[in-house]
């Protein structure tokens, strides 16, 4: 009887004028409102620590698809082509107690010594790799025939360059995500002068998870596809005068997928903030206070290391605490959201 009740109300209502089906419209969502907003909250995120990761992948505008070429470099195909010394080349650094800057002015390569030899953490590019990588160890008193592994967040020219070099001259084992993995198969000529064997034991196909263990060190792999689909980020542990600080990796930044269109990418970037969202949990989970990356741009490696020489008994540089590394997460995933929104927005218009 209730019932009836409220169904003859409804429809005094509407013959009364005083109910209108157009309240059940719904209220057009305001995109611009949206995307504004996570912008915002990605300035926020970024303060003053984070405005090269911010101006990458928030302002300026993103590369829209994949390389799908198998050409070779062009500094492959002519030595002419490659860059002069002085736009690379940084002096190497002993940043940590066991860890070490072997890397160039903008793209970082790191070397984590345990008590069975050195792990390497990406290799840059194959034409700098033996002055930078290999030369960095020997000025900083290591030795390069120490190198156990090499750990390659994704499989770019500027990451991956040495893998080949490293694995050729010193046996060591190369651990990459298994798509990328793939990548190095599928395009022999991109990857020519660098590409790394995954046979006779060589090669290490990182899982979601995975621990690699050398000695008394152990560096936790995580998948965080979306840069590339095999990309990877790390968290370990570092010490700085005998007190361990964990650390969080940051594997991959720009947007290199196809982004420009709702299909795909709108999953595309789901998938990127899926992984930004994943990492940064691993961070929280082991207090990580120290958030690196394998462009300097993004952690602002290089300059970080011109203040070490002045720290005195001052904070570590690089020790920005466990809320900047959650921080630099956010940043990520607010631009990405803003991105997926103007593709979202595309579906309306």
């Amino acid at each position: 009887m209730k019932s009836r009740k409220y169904s003859l109300v409804t429809l005094l209502l509407i013959l009364t004028g005083a109910f209108s089906f157009s309240s059940f419209a719904q209220t057009p969502r305001d995109f611009d409102a949206e995307i504004e907003a996570a912008i915002r909250s990605a300035k926020q995120a970024a303060g003053v620590e984070f405005l090269g990761t911010l101006n990458r992948i928030c302002l300026l505008p993103t590369s829209g698809g994949v390389n799908t070429s198998d050409n070779l470099p062009r500094y492959v195909v002519d030595p002419d082509n490659i860059p002069p010394r002085e736009q690379w080349f940084a002096e190497p650094m002993k940043v940590f107690d066991n860890f070490y800057f072997v890397g160039g002015k903008v793209h970082s390569s790191w070397a984590l010594t345990t008590s069975e030899g050195i792990i390497i953490i990406d290799t840059i590019f194959p034409y700098n790799s033996r002055e930078l990588i290999i030369g960095g160890l020997e000025k900083l008193g290591l030795d390069p025939e120490d190198i156990r592994y090499v750990v390659i967040s994704h499989a770019h020219g500027d990451h991956i360059g040495g893998a080949q070099i490293l694995q050729e001259r010193f046996n060591a084992q190369v651990v990459m995500g298994a798509a990328d993995w793939d990548l190095v198969d599928t395009y022999p000529n991109r990857y020519a002068t660098m590409a790394p064997t995954r046979q006779n034991g060589r090669g290490v196909v990182a899982y979601d998870g995975m621990e690699l263990n050398l000695g008394d060190t152990t560096i936790s792999l995580w998948d965080t596809p979306g840069h590339t689909p095999g990309t990877l980020s790390y968290t370990f542990t570092v010490f700085d005068n005998g007190r361990p600080i964990n650390v969080a990796y940051s594997g991959g930044t720009a947007f290199n997928f196809v982004n420009n269109t709702p299909d795909p990418g709108i999953g595309n970037f789901q998938i990127y903030i899926d992984s930004q969202r994943h990492i940064a949990e691993q961070a929280a989970a082991v207090n990580a206070s120290v958030i690196l990356s394998n462009h300097s741009e993004f952690d602002n490696a290089v300059n970080r290391n011109r203040m070490l020489a002045g720290r005195g008994d001052g904070p570590h540089p690089y020790e920005l605490g466990e809320e900047w590394v959650q921080r630099y997460f956010q940043v990520m995933q607010d631009c990405a959201r803003a991105a997926q929104l103007r593709l979202e927005q595309q579906l309306v218009q």
